[in-house]
């Protein structure tokens, strides 16, 4: 749909298909933009939560 800008609800959609498909990362990176663009605290707390950081991919030191 032409002008749709993904929230917060797209964003933890796609993050429960990847981890349902077998790709942790891609679904942390979801959830972390799902978190960023949800108002509540609380909420993006716990939405990181449910996707744990697959820290032995990310490179951290580039």
């Amino acid at each position: 749909m032409p002008g749709y800008l993904p929230d917060s609800f797209d964003y933890l959609d796609a993050a429960h298909e990847m981890a349902h498909t077998g790709r942790p990362a891609l679904a942390r990176l979801l959830a972390e933009e799902a978190a960023t663009r949800t108002e509540d605290p609380d909420e993006a707390a716990r939405i990181l939560r449910r996707f744990p950081d697959p820290a032995s991919l990310r490179l951290k030191d580039c």
